[in-house]
Order: structure tokens, then C-alpha cells, then sequence
């Protein structure tokens, strides 16, 4: 049980710190220190919800058949090497993140884009109901597996943004964003072999 805990938490955190629009989003709302609880709150029920159907459904119905479990395989270890090489060319081409540059928002707005950034993007579905659906289907435990997906939902969340204006020094320089996209980028070929490999 051990091992799917650990093996949920880690196949999430890797896909979770993929630098995308709603980690930018949550990134962006911890360095403005403006309504940070309610969005983290509101991306980790996201996963918690989205980990929980792909361990419920789509995880069984792609472990009940061997040929869609490897579709499911190639095209996450696809998606996979894809984020993989975004990250890098980004790590070629580092950026900042400017907070300040839109007016404060009001909860609900700022509610409502958080909402668009998770359920209106179509690489949380692909990471968190079948990617991380298919993995758990191989797993004794599944919803062992989907627990430690869940935990590191909230943890990763939680300290993007809780700790995102403590970060706001080092986050203002290209060459921090170069380390972690090629972090990430490294991060998603390793799983995409492991992946392709399991």
C-alpha cells in the first residue's frame, strides 16, 4: 500500500509542477497575495474530483481493456514527451512572471477564472482522469494510488501558493524559470518512459 501512496503522490506531483496556465494562475494570485486560499482551495477539489473519476472510471475501463490501456499509454507518454519539450524550449527561453500587471480582482471573478483556468483546460483532463487513471489501474491499491495523487494535489497547491511572495525575488529572474522548466521537462520524460515501460 506503501508503494501506491508513494507512487500517487509522485506521478502527481511531477505532472502537477508542470508550469502551466493554472499553476501560473495560482502563482500569479500568491505573488498579488490576493483571495490565494480560496483558489488553492478550489484547484485541489478540482483534482481531488477529476483523480477520483479517472481512478472510478476511466482508470477500470481502460484497465478492462489492454488495447485501450496502451492507446492510453502511448498518447499520456505523448502528451508527456510533448509538456516535456514546451518546458524546455521555455528553459532555452526563460520569461518572468509579472504580477502587477492587471488590477485586483474580486473573489468571484478571480473564483470564476480559476474555475476556466481548471476545467476549461484540456490537459487536466488528460493528466488527471486518464493519465493518472491508467497508472492507478495498475496498481493494486487504486484508491491508495489516488489518495497520494490527492495529497500531492494539496500540497503542491498549497505551497505554490502559500509560498509564491516569499519566491517573488528569485521567481523575477529568467534563470530560476530556466531551472525549473528544465526540471520539469526532465521530469516528464522520466515518466513518459516509465510510462511506456510499465
Amino acid at each position: 500500500m506503501l508503494t501506491s501512496v508513494l507512487a500517487g503522490f509522485a506521478n502527481s506531483i511531477a505532472l502537477i509542477a508542470a508550469i502551466g496556465a493554472q499553476n501560473a494562475f495560482v502563482l500569479r494570485q500568491g505573488l498579488r497575495r490576493e483571495h490565494v486560499w480560496a483558489v488553492v482551495v478550489v484547484c485541489a477539489l478540482s483534482d481531488a474530483l477529476l483523480i477520483s473519476i479517472g481512478v472510478a472510471g476511466m482508470g477500470t475501463a481502460i484497465a478492462d481493456r489492454p488495447v485501450l490501456l496502451q492507446v492510453a499509454k502511448w498518447c499520456g507518454a505523448a502528451f508527456l514527451l510533448g509538456y516535456a519539450v514546451l518546458a524546455a524550449r521555455r528553459a532555452m527561453r526563460p520569461a518572468v512572471l509579472d504580477p502587477g500587471a492587471a488590477r485586483p480582482a474580486t473573489l468571484r471573478a478571480t473564483l470564476v477564472a480559476c474555475l476556466a483556468f481548471t476545467y476549461l483546460n484540456p490537459h487536466v483532463y488528460l493528466d488527471t482522469v486518464l493519465l493518472l487513471g491508467a497508472v492507478a489501474s495498475q496498481h493494486r491499491y487504486q484508491w491508495v494510488f489516488a489518495a497520494g495523487a490527492v495529497a500531492a494535489s494539496v500540497v503542491w497547491f498549497a505551497a505554490l501558493g502559500g509560498a509564491a511572495h516569499k519566491l517573488a525575488p528569485v521567481l523575477a529572474r529568467p534563470a530560476a524559470w530556466r531551472v525549473l522548466d528544465g526540471l520539469v521537462a526532465t521530469i516528464m520524460v522520466a515518466i513518459a518512459v516509465g510510462l511506456l515501460w510499465a
